[in-house]
């Protein structure tokens, strides 16, 4: 697994200082520029497997670069950085000793560009598949890091791809996310039966972040999903700002069941407090109208209720296990969706005392993936 050493974002860190999103961009990008010509320098000297690991470092420094440049009209150098990212990605796959292949998921009239990637020694056997979904600004290089390396190493091959309102699909076609994902996976698990390696009785679709709502909400309408994982089971978009209006606004609860319908004054102040928030004026309006496809803050909210479990959760017949973080909010609701669920459920919590606190438990991801993919043994047997 690649992961970038303390120094090396230390340097970047130095390197920024006191600068603005411009000069954020241009520090990662050099960092992982370098890479790239250290890459092709290792290959020249026959050194692959240094060559593959700096290609996949430089993806990663390639992918952090772009974030604060999120918004609509798309930056330019967010779509050079990504297709460097991709590039860079692409390079390091092709690497491996197993083979790495690049798909493409029919899907309406367009395409999801994917990744395949066998187990860990076992490229051309049958074996159960892992199909891994990304959340609101995840691209298939964190979804690889995160979840598919552990998965591929304990013996599952595994299925990346850029789906509506996330990677390609967005920053290059301009296709926005959608609440029905069901539609979506119902092709990504199509293709995934038409490949000779994937055992059709074993498909596990896993999610994390906003992915832990997409695949919940996949599965409740495609029962040829054997296994989910939702890291964290996430019951909505919406429900975090309604708390927020209630709490925060003093709006009644009753008058915040649909955030589409707030009064105008509420929601001018709303909108005011998310404008002066630098975090939340980057997650709703730069990432938030963007992946929706909306201008402004009442269209947003109103596509943001269309995100919900409720009156699907009974509909989901495969085992299912949810996470849950200390410290990350948008986990809170995994219990009464647990309690929803009318499936074969488990419910794992991870612990600041561990440490693996916080969204994503993203500083233990380690321990996550262990006792996630503990878990899926169970389900398919394969202890």
């Amino acid at each position: 697994m690649v992961v970038p050493d303390f120094g090396e974002i230390q340097a970047v860190a130095t390197s920024v200082g006191d600068g603005d999103d411009s000069t954020f961009y241009a520090a990662w990008n050099a960092a992982a520029d370098r890479m790239v010509n250290e890459a092709e320098a290792a290959l020249a000297r026959h050194h692959k497997d240094s060559a593959r690991e700096l290609f996949l470092r430089a993806s990663v420094f390639y992918a952090a670069s772009y974030h604060p440049l999120y918004g609509k009209p798309v930056d330019d150098r967010l779509l050079e950085a990504f297709r460097k990212q991709s590039n860079a990605m692409a390079r390091g796959f092709s690497l491996f000793n197993e083979s790495i292949s690049s798909k493409r998921i029919p899907f309406e009239q367009t395409g999801m560009p994917g990744y395949l990637i066998p187990a860990v020694g076992h490229e051309t056997e049958v074996r159960p598949l892992i199909i891994l979904t990304n959340g609101y600004d995840g691209t298939m290089t964190d979804m690889y890091f995160a979840s598919a390396v552990a998965a591929t190493r304990r013996g599952y091959h595994c299925l990346l791809f850029d789906v509506p309102g996330q990677g390609a699909m967005l920053y290059e076609q301009g296709i926005y996310l959608r609440p029905d994902w069901e539609t979506v996976i119902a092709a990504v698990v199509d293709f995934a039966l038409g490949q000779h390696i994937v055992d059709g009785r074993k498909i596990a679709l896993h999610g994390w972040s906003l992915g832990g709502f997409l695949a919940p909400r996949a599965a409740s309408g495609k029962h040829r999903i054997a296994a989910l994982i939702s890291d964290p089971g996430t019951w909505s978009i919406a429900d975090g700002f309604r708390e927020f209006v209630i709490h925060n606004l003093k709006v009644p609860r009753e008058e915040a069941i649909d955030l589409g319908h707030l009064d105008d004054r509420v929601l001018a102040r709303m909108d005011a407090i998310v404008r002066n928030d630098p975090g939340l004026k980057w997650k709703v309006i730069q990432r938030g109208f963007w992946v929706h496809g909306v201008d402004n803050l009442r269209d947003y909210l109103s596509s943001a209720e269309q995100f919900t479990m409720k009156g699907y959760a009974g509909r989901i017949k495969c085992p299912t296990l949810l996470t849950m973080a200390e410290n990350d909010s948008l986990g809170s609701s995994a219990p009464s969706f647990y309690d929803a669920l009318k499936c074969k459920k488990a419910i794992l919590r991870f612990t600041a005392a561990e440490g693996a606190d916080g969204h994503c438990e993203m500083h233990n991801r380690s321990l996550v993936n262990r006792r996630t993919l503990d878990w899926l043994d169970e389900i398919f047997d394969r202890r």
